[in-house]
C-alpha cells in the first residue's frame, strides 16, 4: 500500500506547455487510492481543460475566486481547500508562478491555497533551459526551499523550445516516487522491520475438536495496519480468524497451533527490530491427537494435556536488540502479575488488557494499560481496537527512543 494511499492531495496547475502530463499524474495517483482536488491558474487553461481534469479527478476544479451556480456567484475557499489537502503538489511550477510563491504575491486561487497551506508543498518546475539557470530564478527557488517548500529536480532533454537540456518537469511517475520517499522519511517507523503474532492458536483434540479461545485477532491485525501506515514493513503471524486479509503489502503468514505459531515467530525474529506478541496462544494442548473423530458413544474420561511452548519466553532469552512486547489478560492483581511476567520473560513493554464490563479478547473494544521496562505506567481509556493500536505504537515509538 502507497503511503499516498487516502491522503487528500491537491494539484496545483500553472501555465505551462508541461500542464498536459497533469491528467496521468491525477491518474495515477487515483490508482493509488489518493483523493485529488485540483486548482488551476487561469493561464493554464490554455494548455489542459478543467472538464479533463475534473474527469480524472472525479471532483470539481477549481481556477477562480467565485463561481457562477445558476447566475449566483459561490466563493471558492482558499483557506478550506488548503486545509483539506494532505499534500499540494504544484506541477507545472512555471517561473512565474515560482517567483510569485517566492514572493508572497496572492493575485490567484492557487498561489492563495500555497500561502494558507500548512501541509508538506512539493514544487515540480517547468520552464526552458536559460529560464532555468537565470540567477533570479534560482534565487526564487532558494527563498521556496527556505520557507520549507521541497522543490523537485528537473529532468533533462528536448524542451518546448527546441533546445536541449535542464528544464523538463519530471514524468508523472517520478514525481509520486519522489513524494512516496519524501513522505516516506518523514514516518515515525520508516524501514523498521516489525513481526507481530495476532488470534487464537487451535490445538487438536481430534481431526474435528480443539482446544482454544475466542479471541479475534483484531488487535493484532489493526496493529499491522497501523505500523504499515507509519512506515515500518510488517509481518503478521497470524492464527485461525474470521478478519479479511486485506493486508496490502504486509507479509501475512496463517498458522494453526501454538507449534506453527512458533516456528513461524522464530524464523523471522533475528532480522525484526519490534516484535509484538498479540496472540492469544492456547496454554495447553492435549499429549496425543486422536487421529479419527471420537465417538460420543465410545465415551471419554478425560483428556491428557501438556503446556504448550511458551513463545515469549523463548523470545525472552534469545533476544539481543529486539523491541519485545507481550499482552497479558488478568482478572486477579492485574498489575503486579503484568510486571512479574514483564520481568520474567524478558520484554520491553507489556500490554494489561482490561476485563471489565466487555471481554476484550472477542471484542471491537480494549481498554488497556501500557508498562514499559521502568515499571511506568500509562493507562488509555476504553476505545475501539482500531484507535488502541494507535496508543500502543506510540508507546513503542515513545520508548524505543528513550532506549
Amino acid at each position: 500500500m502507497s503511503v499516498l494511499a487516502q491522503k487528500n492531495i491537491l494539484i496545483g496547475v500553472s501555465g505551462g506547455i508541461a500542464a498536459y502530463k497533469i491528467p496521468l499524474l491525477i491518474r495515477q495517483l487515483t490508482k493509488l487510492n489518493s483523493n485529488v482536488k485540483v486548482v488551476m491558474t487561469p493561464s493554464s487553461k490554455e494548455f489542459v481543460t478543467p472538464l479533463t481534469l475534473s474527469t480524472v479527478s472525479k471532483n470539481d476544479v477549481f481556477s477562480e475566486f467565485t463561481t457562477q451556480k445558476n447566475n449566483n456567484p459561490s466563493w471558492n475557499n482558499h483557506v478550506e481547500l488548503a486545509e483539506w489537502a494532505d499534500i499540494f503538489i504544484i506541477a507545472p511550477a512555471t517561473s512565474n508562478t515560482i517567483s510569485s510563491m517566492a514572493n508572497a504575491k496572492c493575485d490567484n486561487l492557487l498561489l492563495s491555497c500555497y500561502l494558507s497551506s500548512s501541509c508538506p508543498v512539493f514544487v515540480a518546475p517547468a520552464m526552458d533551459l536559460e529560464m532555468f539557470k537565470n540567477n533570479l530564478n534560482q534565487e526564487n527557488i532558494k527563498k521556496l526551499k527556505a520557507n520549507l517548500t521541497d522543490v523537485l529536480p528537473v529532468g533533462s532533454g528536448s524542451l518546448a523550445s527546441g533546445l536541449e537540456g535542464e528544464g523538463r518537469m519530471l514524468e508523472p511517475n517520478e514525481i509520486i516516487q519522489y513524494v512516496e520517499n519524501k513522505i516516506k522519511d518523514t514516518l515515525p517507523l520508516n524501514n523498521l522491520n516489525f513481526l507481530i503474532t495476532a488470534g487464537p492458536t487451535h490445538e487438536k483434540i481430534d481431526p474435528v475438536r480443539y482446544i482454544g479461545n475466542s479471541s479475534s485477532g483484531k488487535m493484532g491485525y489493526y496493529l499491522a495496519k497501523k505500523a504499515k501506515e507509519l512506515g515500518a514493513n510488517v509481518i503478521l503471524v497470524i492464527g485461525p480468524t474470521n478478519l479479511p486479509m486485506d493486508l496490502l503489502n504486509i507479509k501475512t503468514i496463517r498458522v494453526e497451533d501454538s507449534e506453527e505459531m512458533f516456528n513461524e515467530t522464530i524464523k523471522f525474529f533475528e532480522s525484526s527490530d519490534v516484535v509484538i506478541c498479540s496472540a492469544a496462544i492456547s496454554d495447553f494442548k492435549p499429549t496425543e491427537v486422536v487421529q479419527h473423530k471420537i465417538k460420543k458413544e465410545d465415551g471419554l474420561d478425560s483428556i491428557k494435556l501438556e503446556p504448550t511452548v511458551d513463545i515469549l519466553k523463548k523470545l525472552g532469552k534469545i533476544k539481543t536488540s529486539q523491541y519485545l512486547v507481550g499482552f497479558a489478560l488478568e482478572t486477579d492483581n492485574i498489575i503486579d502479575n503484568a510486571k512479574n511476567k514483564l520481568k520474567s520473560k524478558n520484554l520491553d513493554a507489556i500490554v494489561v488488557n482490561k476485563i471489565g464490563d466487555f471481554n476484550p479478547i472477542s471484542s471491537d473494544y480494549n481498554q488497556i494499560d501500557f508498562i514499559n521496562s521502568s515499571l511506568k505506567i500509562t493507562s488509555f481509556e476504553k476505545k475501539l481496537k482500531s484507535d488502541v493500536s494507535n496508543d500502543i505504537l506510540n508507546q513503542i515509538i515513545i520508548n524505543v527512543k528513550e532506549t
